[in-house]
C-alpha cells in the first residue's frame, strides 16, 4: 500500500526556518518523482517545488532561493527546507509522488508574529 507522511510544520515568526519531511513507503521510492505542494486557505493547491529521480529539482518562482527540496533514497523521504519564510507562506503543505501519484494528508505551515 502506497502512503506518504508528512511532518515538521508548525507555527514560526517571519524570516524563520522549518524542515518539513515525507516518508514514504509501498514503492520504489527512488524510482520516482516526488513533489511539495501547498495549498492556502481559499485557494487552490500549488506546487512548490519537485525532485526527479536523477536529482533534478524544480521550483516555484515564490520560493526561488528561500526553499530547498531534497531527497534520502536510503530513507525513503524527501525534505523541504524552508528558510526565510514570509506570511505568505502559511499553507497546508503536502507532498505527491509514487505510482498513480499518491498523496500524503499534509503538514500545516503558519507564518506569524
Amino acid at each position: 500500500q502506497v502512503q506518504l507522511v508528512e511532518s515538521g510544520g508548525g507555527l514560526v515568526q517571519p524570516g524563520g526556518s522549518l524542515r518539513l519531511a515525507c516518508v514514504a513507503s509501498g514503492f520504489t521510492f527512488s524510482n520516482y518523482r516526488m513533489t511539495w505542494n501547498r495549498q492556502a486557505p481559499g485557494k487552490q493547491s500549488d506546487l512548490v517545488a519537485n525532485i526527479f529521480p536523477d536529482g533534478t529539482t524544480y521550483y516555484a518562482d515564490s520560493v526561488k532561493g528561500r526553499f530547498t527540496i531534497s531527497r534520502d533514497n536510503s530513507k525513503r523521504t524527501v525534505y523541504l527546507q524552508m528558510n526565510n519564510l514570509k506570511p505568505e507562506d502559511t499553507a497546508l503543505y503536502y507532498c505527491n509522488g509514487g505510482p498513480g501519484g499518491a498523496w500524503g494528508r499534509g503538514t500545516q505551515v503558519t507564518v506569524s508574529s
